[in-house]
């Protein structure tokens, strides 16, 4: 283990949460304010116009958030998943062409937005009163989506470069000067919105500048023209690492879709009209995000703390972990609440000075709106948890079920009831509601935690004889169908031929390596749903399967040059490919056979023993094309494939190893 893993084990719960989480709390903090701060200026100096206009464009903006972090983070993770299989041309490969795709997507956007701006604005709910505020801001902040998709977008790489203080530095900086230009063109100058977004997408130049500026001084690659050049497997790895990053930002672009056209809709029959419901619900959505960032970056501080204990099992860890996460939140999200409650007026007064009903509104937005808000120290972290124990369905049910699941529904059922306040209300129901779903996967999560915490896991280690008869060094890599046989043919194989045998023994060096346990180690190896697209981490690169599969990678890559052995499974014809002395054999079956063996191996009937190898072979299917870009079982892939029913298993050894022994 290395040192960092070591004081995830031992160090203090609360002084380890302070060191991973302050770096995402002031990231997700300087991302927040930077919008804020424009409505503030707009709403002194311009008006609630000013900022009902700033709240039509954001959306557009977070699709280019969407964008930036899908390239940025998921060339992130594939440049941390290359070099940890020591693979520094392809990380550079995958760093370049996020960069490239990130400029050329920019530039499209940049273009149709300026040509359909008006056509646009519409979609995301703008008024006739509200339009001609809106084409000022938006026209120029679309000038700038080019710069701010590569700034961010570098921003994520820098961070995985190891120069995290750098990328903090650079979005710090771009966020004072944002400021400072804020007060000097609107105030002085007197350029109204346009001088808020001239601000801004002056910030975002700079900021880009910079993090172009850090490309020469790349420390884990070589940034070259060749690593420009795209390609598309580099691409689809790169979007398919990033992906989990663009819908969490989308889904709430299609909130704010629906949550303006309503507001619109159901404010023009109110005695506030249409503007006042979009700007201020706007404002209110983005103060309750600062809260949100608070909250996300204490989850996302305990992430490699949870996940790392929970592989080694040690259950107790985590759940004080859990508790000091939830208990922190809840406090937060408290004082939160009751500032709301308190003192809205003061709050919106920040934003400007309106009228008797634009205040009232303001009152009644933040205090029904954000009713519940406390439920958000709960339903927050409870998503990022799941994320850091590798279970993807419930984090992904936890991540999108307020604002897509049940905020809009609720918006459209509880509007056309009740008109404007409708839709205020239909916030204090989600989050009921997200908060039920959290809180009974909690607990059920942490009752099969105490459970396991009194079984002692089993250590299963194979011991093969090492009187070895082949003349030179060679490695024999077996895939293989589930309840083919594969694995038992490779354990005869390995018993003719006197050399180590390599399954359950690599989850036992792993787990020796790593500190994971067994039990961790094989319900995650080999195994990728296809929901494990969404489960990347929150702010840190790589998922845990990711994480799993390069500390994998390493060891039989260590193995396969110490000594001649048979490897099951695990990518391994794929991680040794450039490794001139592999043999890659391919065993499969037909599913009548499959399922016989299955239901003889392990005592279940025939429909559960199909339903069982369907999954198994879909996720060792997904696996092998997430971390190769092949596809698993294609003949050319293999030295050899063999149908385990035509000789049966003793034979089909026997002949695999002659044609070892004869080539």
């Amino acid at each position: 283990m290395n040192q960092e893993e070591n004081i995830l084990g031992s160090e203090k719960i609360g002084k380890l949460i302070r060191k991973f989480s302050v770096p995402c709390i002031l990231s997700l903090l300087v991302n927040s304010l930077y919008n804020i701060v424009d409505q503030i200026f707009i709403g002194q100096k311009v008006g609630y116009l000013g900022n009902g206009a700033t709240n039509i464009i954001f959306p557009i903006v977070i699709i280019c958030l969407a964008i930036a972090l899908m390239f940025g983070d998921g060339s992130s993770a594939f440049l941390s998943l290359k070099l940890g299989q020591k693979k520094q041309n392809e990380a550079g490969k995958g760093v370049g062409n996020g960069i490239i795709l990130s400029l050329l997507i920019s530039i499209i956007i940049c273009i149709i937005g300026s040509m359909f701006l008006p056509q646009i604005i519409n979609v995301f709910g703008c008024t006739p009163d509200l339009e001609s505020y809106a084409l000022a801001y938006g026209y120029i902040i679309i000038k700038g989506i080019p710069f701010m998709i590569i700034g961010t977008t570098l921003n994520s790489i820098i961070r995985a470069d190891g120069s995290p203080k750098y990328a903090m530095f650079t979005m710090i900086f771009g966020a004072i000067l944002n400021i400072i230009l804020d007060y000097a063109l609107m105030y002085p100058l007197n350029m109204g919105v346009q001088g808020a977004a001239i601000a801004t997408i002056t910030s975002q130049i700079i900021t880009a500048i910079l993090n172009i500026a850090y490309i020469k001084r790349f420390k884990s690659i070589k940034f070259n023209k060749s690593i420009l050049k795209l390609d598309l497997k580099t691409c689809k790895e790169v979007v398919s690492l990033g992906i989990s990053s663009f819908i969490t930002e989308m889904s709430f672009v299609i909130l704010m879709a629906f949550e303006n056209n309503l507001l619109s809709k159901y404010g023009a029959e109110s005695e506030f009209g249409a503007e006042i419901p979009i700007t201020v619900l706007g404002i209110v959505m983005k103060i309750s995000q600062i809260l949100n960032s608070i909250i996300i970056g204490i989850a996302a501080g305990s992430q490699p703390i949870v996940g790392y204990n929970y592989g080694a099992q040690n259950f107790e860890r985590v759940k004080k972990t859990l508790k000091y996460v939830l208990g922190i939140s809840v406090f937060i999200s408290t004082i939160a609440f009751v500032l709301f409650q308190a003192i809205p007026e003061k709050l919106i007064s920040i934003f400007g000075s309106e009228g008797e009903e634009y205040v009232k509104f303001a009152c009644m937005s933040f205090r029904i709106y954000l009713m519940l808000c406390i439920f958000n120290g709960v339903q927050i972290p409870s998503g990022i948890f799941f994320q850091a124990i590798g279970k993807s369905i419930k984090s992904v049910i936890l991540s999108l079920s307020r604002q897509i699941a049940l905020l809009i529904p609720a918006m459209i059922i509880l509007g056309k009831l009740y008109g404007i306040q409708g839709v205020l209300y239909a916030g204090p129901v989600a989050d009921a509601l997200a908060f039920i779903i959290a809180t009974t996967l909690l607990i059920t999560e942490v009752k099969a935690l105490e459970k396991k915490n009194m079984v002692d896991p089993i250590l299963l280690v194979d011991d093969t004889s090492t009187d070895n008869k082949l003349s030179k060094h060679t490695i024999i890599t077996i895939s293989r169908e589930y309840g083919s046989g594969g694995r038992y043919i490779g354990r005869l194989i390995a018993d003719k031929l006197g050399i180590k045998f390599y399954d359950k023994d690599l989850v036992t060096e792993l787990s020796k390596q790593t500190g994971l346990s067994e039990e961790y180690i094989e319900n995650n190896e080999q195994k990728r749903s296809s929901f494990e697209a969404l489960n990347n981490g929150y702010y840190f690169s790589l998922s845990n399967s990711d994480e799993l599969f390069v500390k994998e990678s390493e060891l039989i890559e260590e193995l396969a040059e110490r000594e001649s052995c048979v490897i099951i499974g695990r990518c391994s014809d794929f991680i040794l490919k450039d490794n001139e002395n592999v043999i890659n054999i391919f065993i499969y079956s037909d599913m009548e056979n499959k399922i016989n063996r299955a239901v003889k191996r392990y005592g279940i009937n025939e429909k559960e023993a199909e339903k069982q190898i369907k999954d198994i072979d879909k996720k060792r299917s997904n696996h092998y094309k997430h971390y190769t870009g092949k596809q698993w079982g294609e003949t050319q892939n293999y030295d050899l494939c063999i149908n385990s029913d035509a000789l049966g298993v003793e034979k089909s050894a026997d002949l695999i190893c002659e044609m070892i022994m004869n080539r």
